[in-house]
């Protein structure tokens, strides 16, 4: 039987490793190169994404107060926001440029909290909770990774418990975002989003513990800002204050 090895703490670790990994290499090597390692840090930033998606379907389940988990993200979501804009060059007032790529993946996220509530609620009817899902998609549509973030989300936490589920569903929404991509923005790097796959693995040896160090909650909110305002540093410093990926002002 296959050891269940990894706790939450070291998947998070692992996606903030990524993560970074695919914001400096989008800073320093902006407009979709094809060279063939850099498309390897990309792939290897494809392991971010997912992580997030999970551990917010997980954290709804497990905490207590979901409002204070909501508003935790809401106000990491705003900074994070500038913070994100400011790392490639986006305008911070949205839609001057595209719909695509508006502000950062902690829009969703946190959008994906709230559609799990809705989902749970037993005062609407199934209707209502389609409509107010659909607005919510609508609502998160401009933010890195779009409103397929929320459905993702959605299907991990609604098949709690029967993983290959949780995994179909991720990864059909996550094929319809590489399509679009693919279509709309760079076919290279459509297909390049697929390697969100390489999660599952990772996933399946997921352990369900936290870890010891209860800190890495915070260390994600504050990291993650950080991390982006020194991308943006970089880029004005390589390049000027240029956009340099979907939703800049190149």
């Amino acid at each position: 039987m296959q050891s269940k090895s990894l706790n939450e703490n070291q998947l998070k670790v692992i996606a903030i490793t990524a993560m970074t990994v695919d914001h400096l290499t989008s800073v320093l090597f902006p407009n979709y190169p094809t060279d063939w390692w850099i498309l390897l840090l990309h792939v290897i930033g494809r392991l971010a994404a997912p992580v997030f998606w999970f551990f917010v379907a997980e954290g709804y389940f497990y905490t207590h107060n979901w409002k204070r988990y909501a508003g935790r993200l809401l106000a990491f979501a705003v900074i994070g926001h500038f913070a994100y804009n400011f790392a490639f060059g986006i305008p911070f007032i949205p839609f001057k440029t595209t719909v695509f790529n508006q502000t950062s993946v902690l829009w969703s996220l946190f959008w994906g909290l709230i559609a799990l509530v809705v989902s749970d609620c037993a005062k609407l009817k199934q209707w209502q909770k389609s409509l107010v899902i659909l607005f919510i998609t609508i609502i998160a549509f401009c933010s890195d990774w779009s409103c397929i973030a929320v459905l993702a989300i959605l299907a991990i936490g609604r098949n709690r418990g029967n993983f290959k589920k949780q995994m179909t569903g991720m990864m059909g929404w996550v094929s319809l975002y590489a399509l679009v991509y693919a279509l709309f923005i760079n076919p290279v790097y459509g297909i390049l989003q697929m390697f969100t796959v390489l999660t599952i693995p990772l996933f399946k040896i997921y352990n369900g513990k936290r870890g010891s160090w209860k800190g890495m909650k915070w260390f994600f909110y504050v990291y993650y800002p950080l991390h982006l305002v020194i991308c943006g540093l970089v880029r004005i410093a390589l390049y000027g204050n240029v956009g340099i990926m979907i939703g800049g002002k190149i």
